[in-house]
């Protein structure tokens, strides 16, 4: 096997369709999900790296004596056949929890032949995961990548006697438990931090902190679930979106017109350029559009983008344009928000929708199946706690000064998290081409691989 790192002596290189057996899970149909002979069975939703999530476990119909070509056997190891690119063959073993369980065919299972522990297996695929080595032999469709069994059976599989499986695989067991506790904990920071961020716009946006007397005037009815909307300090107000701004839909995108003489072309917004709390314009697209059309959507620093749809998170996230790109539009699944008369501050505005906006865009939004989206005229109903003018500029600095320091202790937890990454790969880079040995030396090298 040409071009493969040198390996330790004793060890040789195979393939997966040589060390063991690979197959895909049973096809799943409406019609299975009632029968004489329900069994459960297991797919993506279950299986994460080296855990498998016995909490939603699904149950169909196994007639016909099929159970037992796909009944999972204690260490059998499962990997994830269709996922985000990232997370594509992410494997796990199975320890025999549920009992007598089977999988689908958004899962692969490794049946380790005499030749390789499923302990070893689990590592050579850990290492292929975060090596993006997977994506090789796959093929991707709308951001969802599928691992081809048949390609996946070619793939490079190095054997240690296995002895030797057994101490690396204990000895990578405790580095990368270890590895998973800190992430945990990163991770908890992460969560720790947004609920924080939410809290604190909040009691400022409502005026929560300010002294004095509270009250909430009702908005007028129209025909929209606003809740119990909470009293606000003196002075300010509640009002609808479409009373403090001009809103508008964006250009919907015409295939067949795109090669108009009359259009010209410019650069415009789509729902991944519109973030919560910032817009990322590293990729943006170009359209052609009627020269009138274009003019009417061009955006202006102060504008507020607000999403009309996608996933449900998406729904009224948003941020302030600021004339970074000339001659910019938006499309038609993001709205545009323009402050008429310095009523409210545009960050002020684009805060509110984020935080009390998001949970009303999606009472009050279209629901299916995991798509929302909330219409031109709903979304100008919007209510927006409206604080007293010469009171915002001291809000907004405020909320900039505390959100900076967020920002800043957020980007601290993702650097020990990207940092616990590399570690990571860089342990089960060093077990798969056998610079661990599961010896007491081997912790110099872990030293060595963490920067210690």
């Amino acid at each position: 096997m040409n071009g493969l790192p040198e390996i330790p002596a004793g060890w040789r290189w195979s393939t997966v369709q040589d060390v063991g057996r690979l197959d895909l899970g049973r096809q799943r149909h409406p019609d299975w999900h009632n029968g004489p002979e329900m069994r459960p069975y297991l797919r993506v939703a279950n299986v994460f790296e080296d855990r498998i999530d016995t909490s939603d476990v699904k149950e169909m119909d196994f007639s016909g004596g099929v159970f037992d070509r796909y009944k999972l056997n204690v260490g059998d190891v499962l990997l994830n056949e269709g996922q985000s690119p990232e997370f594509l063959g992410r494997p796990a073993i199975y320890r025999g929890i549920p009992e007598n369980v089977a999988f689908t065919n958004t899962l692969l299972r490794f049946r380790a032949g005499p030749d390789v522990t499923p302990e070893w297996a689990l590592i050579v695929f850990r290492r292929h995961m975060h090596a993006r080595r997977f994506i090789r032999e796959s093929r991707i469709t709308t951001n969802i990548a599928h691992l081809s069994s048949s390609r996946l059976k070619t793939v490079e599989f190095p054997v240690p006697p296995l002895a030797e499986q057994r101490q690396i695989a204990e000895f990578l067991e405790d580095h990368l438990s270890r590895l998973d506790a800190a992430d945990a904990g990163l991770r908890h920071s992460t969560r720790r931090l947004l609920a924080f961020h939410h809290a604190f716009l909040r009691t400022v946006l409502l005026g929560v902190d300010v002294p004095g007397l509270r009250e909430c005037r009702l908005l007028p009815e129209a025909g929209v679930n606003d809740g119990t909307l909470p009293p606000l300090p003196v002075g300010w107000q509640w009002l609808r979106l479409g009373d403090v701004a001009d809103v508008v839909g964006g250009v919907t995108k015409d295939s067949k017109r795109q090669s108009d003489p009359a259009f010209v072309e410019v650069p415009y917004l789509r729902v991944a350029n519109v973030q919560r709390g910032h817009l990322n314009l590293d990729n943006v697209a170009t359209i052609r559009v009627a020269p009138a059309k274009a003019d009417a959507l061009r955006l202006q620093p102060g504008d507020v983008l607000l999403n009309e749809g996608g996933d449900r998170d998406k729904l009224a996230r948003g941020w302030v344009w600021e004339g970074q790109i000339d001659g910019c539009i938006h499309q038609n699944h993001v709205f545009r928000a323009r402050v008429r008369e310095g009523l409210i501050d545009p960050r002020l505005l684009s805060w509110a929708a984020n935080t009390l906006g998001a949970p009303w865009a999606e009472n009050n939004g279209k629901q299916t199946t995991n798509l929302a989206s909330i219409s031109l005229s709903k979304i100008r109903l919007m209510p927006i706690p409206v604080p007293l003018r010469d009171v915002q500029p001291g809000l907004v600095q405020q909320i900039s000064d505390q959100l900076a320091g967020i920002d800043r202790l957020a980007k601290q937890v993702k650097s020990g998290l990207d940092r616990s990454q590399a570690l990571r790969k860089s342990l089960l880079d060093a077990a798969f081409s056998g610079r661990l040995t599961g010896l007491a030396s081997d912790v110099d090298m872990v030293e060595e691989l963490a920067g210690v």
